[in-house]
């Protein structure tokens, strides 16, 4: 075992993570500075290649699965489960540089850290990046990491169509990144995954890191409304039949509807789509996206229930017809207690502050935590904005993040059993 003395010293090289952080940001690079690499797509497999040829760099032995995720393993003193850290590489259209990366490059910067100092952990170490986590080009999110832990079939997700038409097997063969490993794969001693918080509160709060308890749930339906095209200017209103307005009302009812049940409640309307989508024609069709997400699951179907209250009300006072389809469903997560006492112990040993909340967007971690004790550090994201060119997070913030993410895996690495916080005198 290692030395805790020597364990607690060893600290991660910051302009080291930052050029990583810089260097997959080119894949993809958008002109305002954001990245757009899209699950499968040209700029994905770029970053791939990329990140594949770091971890190999590192002396990791690299397996990429039949959905495409890659998992590099560091050998340890002993065989046996890994303790598992990463995130994913693909981005929204409109992504920045630190979402998924972040978690993916800290654990690339913890192994060359822990290979600089020549030091062996006790058990091995893996990093990974999980395919298809943000489901923006094919739902549903967190699609590899589901695959992997054996909750969404193989053939179910090779089979799912981009919003482009793409099957995401072909996709995946196009871009040579269907693997032979097989899932689900290998269950982890535990799994830790750094993120940006993708919110607000550790900013707003003067916090400089979060140990999440948990993720909220998420419920995403399409919508499709059939109605009746016409002329704009010669139907009274009392004979329109229009899908337009069915759309725009259910996403007026959608902002309502987080405000009456207030709490932790949100919701969002975040994609739309109308045919003939022409200025001076009734339209005839509208297909669009309703995410609903809450950290307790009672209220989450409360909110699916008044969903669909108000959709069959519109489309009977409208004279439309209204079909709705399942993208993702996903019950709220808890992780592990033990792994949320570790980060938040590690964080202050560190002279950071720290709060325990939970996250409001999904994540590889919780559907890990369906096979092992799981978690997460958070760090802060300039005024809550990701998902967005603009997002940022300060590189000392980087820094501290991706120092508790090492100190947080050694000890897992070290320890017979997960840590437990022990009872003060």
């Amino acid at each position: 075992m290692l030395e805790e003395s020597v364990r607690r010293a060893i600290r991660v090289d910051k302009d080291r993570l930052m050029r990583r952080l810089d260097a997959l940001a080119e894949c993809g690079a958008r002109d305002d500075g954001g990245c757009n690499r899209l699950a499968f797509t040209d700029a994905d497999k770029q970053g791939r290649d990329r990140v594949i040829g770091w971890m190999r760099e590192l002396g990791l032995t690299v397996e990429i699965d039949a959905i495409g995720n890659a998992v590099a393993i560091r050998a340890g003193a002993t065989d046996g489960p890994p303790v598992m850290c990463g995130s994913h590489i693909d981005t929204v259209r409109t992504g920045g540089r630190y979402d998924g990366n972040l978690g993916v490059l800290a654990g690339l910067e913890v192994v060359e850290t822990l290979n600089d100092a020549g030091l062996t952990t006790r058990r091995p170490l893996a990093v990974a990046f999980f395919s298809n986590e943000e489901g923006a080009r094919a739902a549903p999110d967190m699609m590899g990491s589901l695959v992997y832990v054996g909750g969404l079939a193989l053939t179910q997700a090779l089979d799912a169509v981009a919003i482009d038409g793409a099957r995401v097997g072909d996709e995946l063969e196009r871009i040579g990144y269907r693997g032979e490993a097989s899932v689900p794969g290998p269950v982890p001693h535990a799994f830790v995954e750094l993120h940006i918080e993708q919110g607000p509160i550790l900013e707003a709060e003067g916090i400089q890191l979060g140990a999440v308890t948990g993720v909220q749930g998420i419920s995403w339906t399409e919508v499709t409304v059939s109605g009746q095209a016409n002329h704009a200017g010669t139907t009274p209103m009392s004979y329109r039949h229009d899908a337009g307005y069915a759309a725009a009302e259910t996403t007026s009812f959608v902002r309502r509807l987080t405000r009456e049940m207030g709490g932790a409640q949100v919701g969002t309307v975040g994609a739309i789509n109308l045919d003939p989508n022409l200025v001076n024609v009734v339209a005839r069709k509208a297909v669009f996206t309703v995410d609903l997400r809450n950290t307790d699951e009672a209220l989450l179907k409360k909110a699916e229930a008044r969903l669909h209250e108000h959709l069959d009300a519109i489309a009977e006072a409208e004279g439309v017809t209204i079909s709705t389809r399942t993208l993702a469903r996903f019950e709220p997560v808890s992780f592990d207690r033990r792994i949320i006492e570790l980060v938040a112990d590690t964080a202050r040993s560190l002279g950071r502050t720290v709060k325990e909340l939970p996250a409001g967007a999904g994540h590889d971690a919780q559907m890990l935590a369906r096979v092992c004790p799981s978690g997460m550090v958070f760090t802060p994201s300039a005024k809550g904005i990701s998902h967005n060119p603009r997002e940022h997070t300060d590189p000392e913030d980087l820094e501290a993040g991706a120092n508790t993410l090492l100190q947080v895996l050694l000890a897992l690495t070290e320890s017979d059993e997960i840590p437990t916080r022990q009872a003060s005198p």
